[in-house]
């Protein structure tokens, strides 16, 4: 019950009920930006378009009805915490909502800012690359967001490739390239939401085209542009490798594949660490699941709140 009532504590300050300067969501963006608290007791958000608004999206549980039914007190304390805090809960999604198979749900996105936020993020102009989900917006290229605090300039632009700055050691990971446990977690997210959605809940994809896609097939194609990054395109280059002609011709190096750190959100190039196994190892994962996986077989998961990118 703590994990929920924190939960609860946590959605309420991001997006409670009424329009509050101090909360994440911004309604007319429909997105979520930092905030920041000035001494003086206001607040601003800081309008930059990156991976803080796409979090969101992981915080979401699917399990079958009769968890509720197995867990009495849990039940009873959560219904009563829900009725003495209306201010909290009223922009989230309750698990009092049957899904596909009677599953219920508690996510920090409602059906409505589910759509705003995905539409964000499936769009070829912000978050969606060729190669996977970017961590900023390639919006933020022409139009950096600059801040002004006692007549200091602050500024974020999009960067997809190695840092601009020496701000954080030179670590640009949240400034425009793409990364792949990032991406999991997101991946995993659209799965979980399929599982409670099902067929019915269909997205512009990529945001623009006209053409609807259900989360499974959204997922599905988000998974081959991430596997694309390592994989030769028509003309049997790797976008792994970039210019790196010793690693994209050499017959002695050419199918030796290394696990970069992150990756260009334009080109799909490997940058940073070069052997950054430990999350971009996951991509493997990623490969399984896109043979593994099937409508039925999230559909038909019997414990959706088990469902991960991790079949066995």
């Amino acid at each position: 019950i703590k994990f929920f009532e924190h939960t609860m504590w946590i959605a309420g300050a991001m997006d409670r009920i009424g329009i509050h300067q101090d909360e994440l969501w911004d309604e007319e963006d429909g997105f979520f930006y930092d905030v920041l608290q000035l001494p003086d007791g206001n607040s601003t958000r800081l309008k930059v378009r990156s991976l803080v608004g796409l979090l969101s999206l992981m915080a979401v549980a699917v399990f079958p009805r009769e968890a509720f039914d197995q867990l009495p007190r849990f039940k009873d304390r959560a219904l009563k915490f829900i009725d003495r805090h209306p201010e909290l809960v009223g922009n989230v999604h309750l698990p009092n909502q049957f899904g596909i198979r009677d599953r219920l749900m508690l996510s920090i996105l409602n059906e409505t800012k589910l759509r705003q936020v995905l539409t964000r993020m499936l769009d070829e102009g912000e978050f969606l690359s060729d190669y996977g989900i970017r961590s900023l917006s390639r919006f933020h290229q022409d139009n950096p967001y600059v801040f002004y605090h006692e007549g200091v300039e602050y500024k974020v632009g999009y960067v997809p490739g190695d840092s601009t700055s020496g701000m954080f050691g030179g670590n640009s990971n949240w400034r425009g390239p793409i990364w792949m446990p990032v991406n999991l977690l997101l991946l995993r997210a659209l799965l979980q939401l399929y599982s409670y959605y099902g067929d019915d809940f269909k997205l512009e994809y990529p945001t623009g085209s006209g053409q609807q896609m259900t989360l499974f097939e959204i997922t599905q194609c988000i998974s081959e542009r991430l596997v694309s990054i390592f994989t030769k395109d028509e003309t049997g280059r790797r976008p792994v490798y970039g210019g790196a002609e010793k690693f994209q011709s050499d017959p002695h190096w050419r199918d030796l594949i290394l696990f970069y750190e992150y990756f260009h959100g334009d080109d799909g190039s490997g940058i940073g660490a070069s052997h950054q196994t430990g999350w971009t190892g996951c991509i493997a994962r990623i490969i399984q699941a896109l043979g593994y996986f099937t409508p039925e077989t999230v559909l038909d998961t019997i414990s959706p709140g088990e469902l991960a990118l991790y079949p066995e």
